[in-house]
């Protein structure tokens, strides 16, 4: 007689086999993980791509990180799970700490010359120069963003993190200790080198470490960072200057720096980013490092941002230098986009900007900063040029548009996290940004205080859900392992949007205000008033009566041309959001 088949081990083993297959993952899945490792060991370039099929309503597969997921059904529980690369909550919360109070720092840094830099060019004799403080610190870190994901690849985050963080040290140090202009600029460029870069690999090292389903809720609080430094520095900047002295503003950074850099060095682990690769020395890494790309990418990029930070501002529009900049710009970084397609580990590939999703994310994210920094630009010259107020009642009306911008950015990250949905945040942020646009276009003189602040509230809304949303969604249809490089190229695109929404609004405004001078300025003294309405907005308020109104009027549709400009670029990023297809990040616990 034979035995019950339940006691054979076969059969025990078939049972077993039985009752966990609710634990394992599907045969679609096991398929889908198999041809993305399959297309990242035979074509690196190419992983990026699969999720281009998804749809809003399809489930996030989880990428492949270190330590790798367990295979039970707890994949999608980042609270189980909540941290990754092995760190306890413990070091976790250390090293974000430290991380979001460098951010804060850089942020502060990066806006506190908006107020005190007539305190500092005055000082030094040099009110002339005063452009080149921002100017060299946007060359160096927007140049140094993209380039530090790709080589941290190579041979970890932390040791680059820790570099960049030094130099923002050594560079704030040498800003409150420089004894002429020119040193004084030398030590903007480090700071933006060091800045640039410590912001970039903070966000690559938090996408290292925490989850997608639970990013956003860590995102809303490097927003709430980004937003409050920002802030701080635009409205400190000139308050300390006056109180303490320009050399103490970059004095009481230092302490709180060197703490960051101290902390980090004990934190941050060793082997984050290398995904359990070999760690290459930095000259086995520069042996396969882009550098003709990046030498490329730096020269073209420090090129058009000297083109338009000069034309028409220092300089004329048709001074040589500026013309060679913007020719120099137009024929290098089509070379370089070239041989990005040819590297080996390109440090901005281009499939990021010429498929989607990423285009879309991409091209949407940089039209909103373009779009902020427009506003950001032109808003206070309004108030100054239209309304006649002072510089000072003009910034604390943008204190309001910063709130906003901060808040709708920290409810963002908080609500995809919940919702684990991020398109709603990108079409939000478009239609905010378009409707924000008309609203500023059909501004005019006459209005209560409270209505031009309000004014400002859809733009910096659309600004809030925007960033954290296209944030978030770039890395949910990226692998972990190109997240590095996907956040880098994101972040450049992001500052060239940010380049770019100064110096073209700026020409439309010149160009425009031109036009519309000559066409309402009329008496004998018009070639005067013509050239001192368009050098100084304060002289506006010291005209004759008829000059002042005149003026007033070629400034207020000077503007209001700018604005519907903008309103055409917010209705594209509208479109490249709408119709992009981003999947779900799992389902909700």
């Amino acid at each position: 007689m034979s035995e019950p088949k339940t006691s054979t081990p076969e059969n025990t083993l078939r049972k077993e086999s039985a009752e966990a297959d609710d634990r394992r993952p599907t045969a679609s899945q096991l398929r889908h993980d198999a041809a993305s490792t399959s297309r990242t060991t035979d074509n690196p370039d190419s992983s990026d791509e699969q999720p281009q099929q998804a749809d809003e309503e399809s489930p996030l597969l989880p990428s492949t990180t270190h330590p790798p997921p367990p295979p039970s059904g707890d994949r999608g529980s980042p609270k189980k799970h909540e941290y990754l690369c092995g760190l306890t909550a413990a070091r976790f919360w250390l090293l974000f700490l430290q991380m979001l109070v460098a951010y804060f720092v850089a942020c502060f840094d990066a806006t506190i010359m908006a107020s005190s830099h007539p305190v500092i060019t005055s000082y030094f004799g040099s009110s002339n120069s005063a452009s080149w403080l921002s100017t060299a610190f946007l060359l160096t870190s927007t140049s140094s963003k993209p380039m530090v994901g790709g080589i941290s690849d190579s041979i970890g985050r932390r040791n680059p993190y820790l570099l960049m963080t030094f130099i923002f040290l050594l560079g704030t140090v040498w800003c409150s200790l420089a004894g002429s202009m020119t040193s004084f600029i030398l030590a903007r460029a480090a700071c933006g080198l060091g800045a640039g870069g410590m912001m970039t690999l903070a966000i690559i090292i938090v996408s290292d470490v925490v989850p997608i389903e639970v990013r956003g809720t860590y995102q809303s609080y490097i927003n709430m960072t980004f937003g409050v430094g920002s802030m701080c520095g635009a409205a400190l900047g000139g308050a300390m200057a006056d109180s303490l002295g320009w050399r103490w503003e970059f004095g009481v950074q230092v302490p709180v720096i060197a703490s960051c850099l101290a902390v980090a060095w004990f934190v941050v682990p060793k082997d984050l980013g290398l995904y359990g690769r070999k760690r290459q020395t930095l000259r086995e890494a520069m042996r396969t490092y882009d550098l003709l790309g990046s030498a490329l990418m730096s020269a073209s990029l420090s090129a058009v941002i000297l083109g338009l930070s000069m034309g028409g501002n220092i300089l004329p529009w048709s001074h040589p230098i500026v013309i060679f900049s913007l020719a120099f710009f137009a024929v290098v970084f089509p070379m370089f986009l070239w041989v990005e397609t040819k590297a080996v580990k390109p440090i901005m590939p281009v499939h990021l900007i010429a498929k989607s999703p990423h285009m879309n994310l991409i091209m949407s994210n940089m039209i909103a900063s373009f779009l902020s920094h427009a506003v950001l630009f032109n808003v206070p010259l309004f108030f100054q040029g239209v309304l006649l107020t002072s510089a000072t009642t003009s910034g604390l009306r943008l204190v309001t548009s910063s709130a906003v911008a901060s808040l709708c950015g920290t409810a963002t990250g908080f609500l995809i996290s919940w919702s684990r949905r991020m398109k709603w945040s990108l079409v939000m942020g478009a239609s905010c940004a378009l409707l924000g646009t008309l609203v500023l276009s059909s501004m005019q003189r006459g209005w209560p205080a409270v209505v031009y602040m309000l004014c400002l509230v859809p733009s910096a809304a659309g600004q809030g859900f925007m960033f954290p949303g296209t944030f978030i969604s770039i890395l949910a249809v990226s692998e972990q392992q190109k997240q590095a490089v996907v956040t880098s190229t994101l972040i450049l695109w992001r500052g060239l949007g940010q380049v770019l929404g100064v110096s073209v609004s700026s020409l439309v405004v010149q160009n425009a205000l031109w036009h519309y001078l000559q066409m309402f300025v009329d008496g004998p003294e018009k070639e005067n008033v013509v050239e001192l309405a368009r050098k100084t907005v304060n002289s506006i308020r010291d005209l004759d009566p008829p000059y002042r109104e005149q003026v007033v009027q070629g400034y207020e549709a000077a503007l209001r041309m700018t604005f519907l400009s903008c309103s055409v670029l917010a209705l594209m990023s509208l479109v490249l959001v709408a119709t992009v297809k981003l999947p779900k990040l799992g389902s909700r616990n």
